[in-house]
């Protein structure tokens, strides 16, 4: 008992003086901003395209038309751009919280049941990294392509597959951070949530 109480009491000194845990936190930080950047210029390239094929179609007449295939490459990007922000989404927390009852809790309890639901959503984030696994494998086996533009279906889950392993990392961090933070009484992460 007296070594984890040593070891809680060194954590909490690093932790406040801002040593190398610090750096590790601003590291994920920076990590996840960039995965959602990427998000958003995928979003961003998927307006683009929407707005000139649409504009394609209203000008048939003038011998212009539709991007072949536009829905098949919004489709593949918009869940590309959603697995992108989850690692900045889970750093950030901006999942909706429920917290009706808990902010009257002590913020020993709170910094337990935070831990809990980081445990949570890191062990989600694994499920969904698995079987997002297990499909891009199946699609790669069968050699599966898109009806217009035959482009391989195991593309798309690759990018959204190497996005959530990245969110992995951050959740798994965020746990560890967690604990840190329940076993040293001390904040390192701030914010609880999106309050809805």
């Amino acid at each position: 008992m007296k070594r984890f109480h040593a070891l809680s009491v060194a954590l909490k000194i690093k932790f406040l003086l801002g040593g190398p845990e610090l750096a590790t936190y601003r590291f994920f930080e920076q990590l996840s901003k960039a995965a959602a950047i990427f998000g958003g210029l995928v979003l961003i390239g998927i307006t683009i395209l929407t707005c000139a094929s649409i504009a394609g179609r209203a000008m048939i007449g003038l011998g212009l038309g539709p991007i072949k295939g536009d829905f098949e490459l919004v489709e593949a990007g918009v869940a590309i751009a959603v697995c992108a922000f989850l690692p900045w989404c889970q750093m950030q927390r901006g999942h909706a919280t429920v917290d009706l009852f808990t902010n009257m809790l002590p913020i020993d309890v709170n910094r337990w049941i935070n831990l809990i639901s980081e445990a949570l959503m890191a062990m989600a984030l694994a499920v969904m990294t698995w079987k997002l696994w297990d499909g891009m494998a199946n699609k790669f086996e069968y050699g599966d392509t898109t009806f217009i533009l035959e482009m391989p279906v195991w593309w798309p889950y690759l990018a959204c597959f190497i996005v959530l392993v990245l969110a992995c990392v951050v959740a798994a961090y965020l746990v560890f951070a967690r604990a840190v933070e329940a076993s040293t009484k001390t904040n390192i992460i701030s914010g609880s949530g999106a309050v809805h």
